[in-house]
């Protein structure tokens, strides 16, 4: 690990195409870009800034950024587009930051993304963590009724309300096997809000890409780059089912199901996912080193 207090990028707005993507960085510039990507209707800043600077201090540039429709990125109004759209978004944000290419992170829809980042533009891609995601495949990866519920309820009235839904949603799906920090989440949650007051609106929009995607099963077999499928065991969000259909349609892919952790990235899970993403990054670079 690095000796050095972990640099930081603060966030800017950079031109991706007809967009606008927000993101910000950890770590040195001249290490190997980490680009993480995160799930439906969320911002970088659920990625919690902690557990990028400890990927950045295992030797990793950690880029996070919004999606289109979430936080400070473009939104698109009346507009519909597909998640092969939001991969080559993240691919032309690469092209803008001068990364040829990166290690990928990618968690719910995300990891769909990075899933399709692999499929469409493998020289871009060092390697593949896929995070409490599925492969679009019908019956896996399904989601509990009970957070269907949660999910369908009528809209909040007032900023307040908004947040203290969204707080019991993302406290419904989380981890059952470990600590959930609340008020971290209320913090999150309300900055969150912040940052982007029409959340909902772009929520639909993604959500609606996630409902028109292709089952992605037959191209994750011809991917060759070294791939990691992370998935929590009480996740009700995206059942377990869908993390053991990726892993067994990449080849050589290593499947880590995680006891208890749900449809979040809890503290006490931490040390697990940063071994289990890093190892799998420096097996793709001895890989690189190797054929070089």
């Amino acid at each position: 690990m690095h000796a050095d207090p972990v640099l930081y990028d603060p966030p800017r707005r950079t031109p991706v195409g007809e967009l606008r993507l927000c993101w910000d960085a950890f770590g040195d510039r001249a290490d190997p870009p980490m680009l993480l990507v995160m799930g439906l209707g969320m911002q970088l800043v659920h990625w919690p800034e902690d557990l990028c600077r400890r990927l950045a201090g295992e030797g990793y540039r950690v880029i996070r950024f919004d999606n289109r429709d979430a936080g400070r990125s473009t939104h698109l109004p009346g507009r519909r587009y597909t998640l092969d759209d939001m991969a080559g978004d993240a691919v032309g944000l690469l092209d803008a930051l001068g990364a040829g290419s990166a290690h990928l992170v990618g968690a719910s829809l995300g990891g769909m993304v990075a899933q399709l980042m692999a499929i469409c533009s493998p020289d871009r891609v060092r390697s593949l963590a896929s995070l409490m995601s599925t492969t679009g495949r019908r019956g896996v990866g399904r989601t509990s009724p009970r957070v269907l519920r949660h999910l369908l309820a009528r809209p909040p009235r007032t900023d307040a309300e908004a947040v203290a839904r969204k707080v019991r949603v993302l406290t419904s799906v989380g981890s059952t096997g470990f600590a959930q920090d609340i008020d971290e989440l209320r913090r999150v949650t309300a900055l969150a809000a912040a940052r982007d007051p029409h959340a909902r609106d772009g929520r639909r929009r993604q959500h609606r890409a996630v409902r028109a995607a292709a089952d992605r099963t037959t191209a994750l077999r011809r991917l060759t780059v070294p791939t990691v499928v992370l998935h929590g065991t009480a996740d009700p969000m995206c059942h377990r089912s869908g993390g053991r259909a990726t892993a067994a349609a990449v080849p050589g892919a290593r499947l880590v199901l995680v006891p208890g952790m749900g449809h979040d990235l809890p503290r006490g899970a931490w040390p697990l996912l940063i071994r289990a993403v890093v190892d799998n990054a420096r097996r793709a670079d001895g890989r690189d080193a190797a054929g070089s």
